[in-house]
């Protein structure tokens, strides 16, 4: 239960008052629901109004504060012109502009005769002084609430910003005083200021240096969020391990069978990576490991031996794919091992209907099928397992929460392979994943050829298309990547069939088009003439970014490649260089360019290492970018950013441990402290999350 002293903080922002059921969806849309989602919300920016002159001497351009006394109104003779009302000081006067007024309303902020405060941005116009929509207007009384610095928070369509601010304001008013959970000597050593006193002085920055992510005020806040995340991670870990699993040890026969079917040996690192999760599955523990590995490290063959060595201890394996795409390429990797093997696999998607699918339930129900693969159609209701005993999720942040629990919980605490071809830097995985153990890939099979990456401007796009007939008149096949407009399919779309249509000019109908909005089997029609070698380009958006597998394919063409993150240019980058031929990826960008864009397209120039460019991925966008966390179930920090508090991360990992061993049960002062920190940043409901990682 969530301690009471918290309870004002978890009260609904509808609750503040002037926040109605207009103004409360669009407050939760851009913070959240919750007051103590205002107090994440952070400023961006700042606004100084403590400049005051006089009328005559303000100067154009600034934001001023001045006292002025209204003198008259001027309505204007018709609605196209502005609405005017005249104010003076002894140096002169003023105009403040509206326009489409209501001159009722200003009339009753702004009565003749009366002295106001007025603050906003000051313009010369036709030799007078005037200022254009104050933003504010108050008494001489407010003189000094508004002659101050304001904080600019980041906003939404139709949400005023002095409304964001005062229901801000109002949050901060409900944050209580709470016992420290920060070791003393930690805040001593970092010059610290306390919880709420660090909430205050975040919301109210007096210069832009204060905006910065290094402040001891948004460094001690970090701290919290992070020691919050690393408690709750080291608790559900530890009670993971508490947990009896079930001891997996096959006899080898059928792993032997794969093997030898296969057509080239395995690289160090795989034989690595089995050998250290057939050591966890055999171990009393359920197994929970990740299997990290760039694109074309040979995951999949992992992945099925492992599956082998369950099927061998008289059990079956399951493997979840996020799109049927990759979940039919993981079976064609699959079926040849299984079948040399003896083993029966079958494929199960949301296509399977009717007589079939209740079939091949039947045959999964009662064990004939050895290895299920499949998308979440594996995770529905009607799906049984005579015994499953390992589960194995690919790319697993792109699944909600609830999805990544059910696969396990088909079987009784199956062991679980968690697999991403998206490379993680370390700083990232430790946020998110705790001390889970982690199975790397490091090589590329046997014959693969390094990509020959070349950025080139969008300007000489007809050279391009000349180089691309050439390779294709010697028999190239290239991917042809629309940039991610914005989020938005039809947009995307858009970009994607204009391309589209231009290529099929140039190159005729061996031309083709997949993207989002394709059903299933038109999509896999397209992939399936592309990789028969009926087109020689494929123009696509970000659909092919994870899973598709055309060794003949050698030329990766992306449109506006500044517009991608690194992580995401290089899964692209990965669709080719899949075969024996030399490949080339183009980057195609719009200049000028910035100086970040410039760097990061430097890089993918410079290294193929995906876990290189990973770090630089977070350096430059931040972790929720790489994971895409945005979309999935994986927590995004509100207040630490791991690329300028990757230290602190470090020292909350160290702190955990340490409390833990003095604490095990959170009984002591600083325990009990702790217990409300949990509660504070909501890792009471992550837990759900943090049990299925």
């Amino acid at each position: 239960m969530r301690p009471p002293v918290l309870f004002p903080l978890f009260a609904a922002v509808t609750s503040l008052p002037g926040i109605g059921p207009r103004i409360g969806p669009l407050i939760e849309k851009v913070a959240g629901p919750k007051l103590v989602d205002l107090l994440w919300h952070l400023p961006t920016g700042i606004i100084d109004r403590r400049y005051s002159p006089k009328i005559m001497e303000a100067e154009p351009g600034r934001i001023a504060t001045m006292v002025v006394r209204i003198d008259s109104h001027v309505p204007p003779p018709n609605r196209r012109l502005p609405y005017k009302v005249r104010c003076s000081d002894e140096t002169g006067f003023l105009h403040l502009v509206y326009f489409h007024a209501n001159a009722d309303y200003l009339k009753r902020i702004l009565p003749p005769g009366e002295t106001r405060v007025v603050s906003g941005r000051v313009d010369h116009f036709n030799n007078e002084v005037q200022i254009t929509h104050p933003e504010h207007v108050g008494t001489l009384e407010e003189l000094e609430t508004l002659r101050a610095v304001e904080p600019v928070y980041p906003l939404t369509a139709g949400l005023p910003p002095k409304t964001l601010a005062k229901a801000i304001r109002g949050a901060l008013d409900q944050a209580p005083d709470l016992d420290e959970w920060v070791d003393a000597a930690t805040a001593k050593r970092q010059g610290w200021p306390a919880w709420r006193a660090a909430l205050r002085l975040v919301h109210a920055p007096q210069t832009p240096e204060d905006l910065a992510p290094t402040t001891p005020s948004r460094r001690r806040l970090a701290y919290d969020e992070l020691l919050a995340s690393q408690l709750a991670l080291t608790l559900v870990r530890g009670q993971e391990r508490k947990l009896k699993g079930r001891a997996i040890k096959g006899d080898g026969r059928l792993r032997a069978k794969a093997l030898a079917a296969l057509p080239f040996s395995l690289t160090n690192s795989q034989k690595t990576a089995v050998e250290e999760i057939l050591a966890d599955m055999a171990g009393e523990h359920r197994m929970i490991r990740l299997l990290q590995g760039d694109v074309g490290s040979g995951k999949t063959v992992v992945a099925c031996l492992a599956m082998l060595n369950a099927v061998e201890a008289g059990g079956q394996a399951a493997l979840m794919a996020p799109t049927e795409i990759l979940a039919r390429q993981h079976a064609e990797t699959i079926a040849p091992l299984a079948e040399a093997a003896g083993v029966r696999m079958a494929l199960l998607t949301g296509r399977d209907k009717g007589a079939g699918r209740r079939a091949l339930l039947a045959d999964l129900a009662s064990g004939e099928i050895g290895i299920a693969v499949g998308t979440h159609a594996l995770v529905q209701e009607d799906v049984t397992f005579k015994d499953l005993m390992l589960a194995v999720v690919d790319e697993q942040h792109r699944f909600g929460v609830h999805q990544r629990v059910s696969l396990s919980e088909k079987g009784r605490r199956a062991d679980m392979l968690v697999m991403t071809a998206t490379p993680i830097p370390r700083t990232l995985l430790l946020a998110v994943y705790g001390d889970l153990d982690v199975s790397k890939l490091t090589e590329k099979p046997a014959g693969r050829q390094p990509i020959d990456t070349r950025i080139i401007s969008l300007e000489r796009l007809d050279e391009t298309i000349d180089g691309l007939r050439r390779a294709i008149a010697q028999g190239a096949q290239a991917f042809w990547v629309c940039p991610l407009v914005e989020e938005s399919d039809e947009v995307d779309l858009a970009a994607a069939t204009e391309r589209y249509e231009h290529l099929r000019k140039l190159f005729g109908d061996r031309v083709g088009l997949v993207h989002g909005r394709l059903k299933a089997a038109e999509k896999d029609a397209v992939m399936a003439d592309f990789a028969a070698r009926k087109l020689d380009i494929l123009v696509a958006t970000t659909v092919i970014e994870v899973g598709v597998d055309v060794p003949s394919a050698t030329i990766m063409a992306i449109e506006h490649a500044e517009r991608f993150g690194l992580a995401q240019l290089h899964q692209l980058r990965g669709r080719v260089g899949r075969g024996a031929a030399r490949s080339t990826c183009l980057l195609l960008y719009a200049p000028p360019l910035g100086d970040t864009a410039k760097a990061r397209l430097a890089i993918m120039r410079d290294t193929e290492d995906g876990f290189r460019i990973a770090e630089e991925d977070l350096r430059l966008r931040g972790g929720g970018e790489i994971l895409g966390t945005r979309q999935s179930g994986m927590p995004e920090f509100r207040l630490a950013d791991l690329a300028a508090h990757g230290d602190l991360l470090e020292s909350a990992r160290a702190d955990v441990r340490l409390i833990l061993a003095q604490d095990a049960e959170l009984e002591g002062p600083r325990g009990r402290a702790l217990r409300l920190l949990l509660y504070l940043f909501e890792r009471d409901a992550a837990v759900r999350l943090l049990r299925s990682a």
